[in-house]
């Protein structure tokens, strides 16, 4: 009983959830978009409706991290030696600077599932579109990621931390 209660207390610290939920905008994407491809060549309606769901759920997940990384960022940079704090800076500047891309491939991906009923002739289109937006989620994501894995992990670092901004 009492680690169920520390677990319930860790699930309550901002940068343990951030941690947890981090890899859903990625790994939930390349999932949509995998099933989105197949769905394409099978030419199937329904996967691709599922894909696009997937897709949309994946992406709109950015929101919750962004928030739970915020929430915890100023106890981890206290934690952190000088290179550990730059290297947050710079994943935290990446992360404003992109999530946009995550929120524009929920967008195309909801007028993907509503255009054969409203917009017929660009429902093909609509669907493409989500795709590459989707790949570029992925690599705002892996942008995003990599500075985020070395915040704390030395062994990820190669090369010096990001140049100080004056």
């Amino acid at each position: 009983m009492e680690e169920l209660r520390q677990i319930l207390a860790t699930l309550k610290q901002p940068e343990y959830v951030h941690i947890l939920l981090n890899p859903i905008p990625v790994y939930g994407t390349i999932a949509g978009a995998v099933a989105l491809v197949t769905g394409l060549i099978l030419k199937s309606r329904p996967a691709q409706l599922v894909a696009l769901l997937l897709i949309l759920l994946s992406t709109l997940s950015v929101w919750p991290v962004m928030e739970y990384g915020e929430g915890g960022a100023d106890r981890v940079h206290d934690l952190l030696n000088k290179d550990g704090q730059k290297w947050l800076h710079e994943h935290e500047e990446r992360a404003e600077h992109l999530a946009f891309i995550f929120y524009v491939t929920a967008a195309l991906a909801v007028v993907a599932m509503l255009a054969p009923k409203f917009l017929p002739k660009f429902a093909t289109l609509a669907t493409g579109l989500t795709l590459v937006a989707a790949l570029a989620s992925l690599l705002a994501g892996a942008y995003i990621g990599h500075a985020g894995g070395q915040v704390r992990h030395t062994e990820f670092r190669q090369g010096p931390p990001p140049a100080d901004e004056e």
